[in-house]
């Protein structure tokens, strides 16, 4: 049985905005929509800068679930962005060590396989990219 790599979710992490754009459109390529494409930055207005400007999602309340939304509400920006990973299906490692990579002015892009993950459920086959130099 043949896996729809569309189903499947994909992380990289960025320096620029312009990098941001050239891993959408590799994304694309591999079959994508932009609806299933979000970015991610620890600063929250080069979040929604770069997502206007690239034309991507943000994780918001469709995705992440209205008691996450809510509570997003009351944690630190860095909680909250790892909640909104955690939504997606990152694992707490992972989410954790791409919060760190967000510390370190990276952008993180995800290609997301569309399904809802809550608690502490995850899903093991997420492809990670760190970023090259």
């Amino acid at each position: 049985m043949e896996t729809n790599v569309t189903n499947m979710t994909k992380v990289q992490t960025v320096r620029t905005a312009g990098e941001v754009r050239a891993q959408v459109d590799k994304f694309v390529a591999e079959g994508y929509s932009m609806d299933r494409i979000y970015v991610l930055a620890h600063d929250k207005d080069r979040t929604d800068r770069v997502a206007d400007q690239t034309g991507t999602e943000q994780i918001g309340m469709d995705e992440e679930g209205m008691g996450t939304a809510i509570a997003n509400i009351f944690r630190s920006r860095g909680d909250e962005l790892r909640a909104k990973m955690k939504s997606m299906g990152i694992s707490d490692n992972d989410a954790e060590r791409l919060e760190e990579d967000m510390d370190r002015d990276r952008i993180v892009v995800i290609a997301w396989g569309g399904k809802e993950y809550d608690n502490d459920d995850f899903d093991p086959t997420i492809t990670y990219f760190p970023y090259m130099m």
